[in-house]
């Protein structure tokens, strides 16, 4: 039920990429690695939302399975105009991951993964970008919801 492949994506046969454009929330040494241990260059990677919810992911705080598109992939597109190669398969990739550990789907019907999309930045900025919240609900979702709490 996930889109495999978006119109501003850029084709490519390559299957593994040698760049990381997503980070599971669970993922966050990989991600503290990547940029040499700063906690700043951390927070410049993921935005504060994605580091902080990885951060609290490692420190076994109650936190629902996620993942995080890094600035660099935003970065991208900008100078671009099209994803980076290889940043929707990994999307798909860690998205199948929360499937697996939600155990609820992207889109189904009877047991529907309904993910927020959140904008972050190394700094907080409230209020001045957009949040996505129920991303994955449509009509069939809505009915059946209906139908199982009456």
């Amino acid at each position: 039920m996930i889109a495999t492949k978006t119109p501003k994506q850029k084709s490519s046969d390559k299957k593994e990429y040698a760049h990381k454009w997503v980070y599971l929330f669970s993922e966050i040494n990989e991600a503290q690695e990547l940029v040499g241990g700063s906690w700043d260059k951390v927070r410049a990677l993921l935005g504060g939302k994605g580091a902080g919810l990885g951060d609290m992911t490692r420190a076994d705080v109650p936190v629902p399975p996620g993942l995080t598109i890094t600035t660099e992939a935003c970065n991208a597109y900008h100078a671009h105009g099209h994803f980076p190669d290889g940043m929707w398969e990994q999307v798909l990739s860690a998205l199948k991951q929360v499937e697996l550990k939600t155990e609820k789907e992207f889109g189904s019907p009877t047991n529907p993964l309904l993910v927020s999309v959140r904008s972050g930045a190394k700094f907080s900025m409230p209020g001045m970008m957009d949040t996505v919240l129920n991303l994955g609900m449509n009509d069939a979702i809505a009915e059946r919801m209906v139908e199982l709490t009456g």
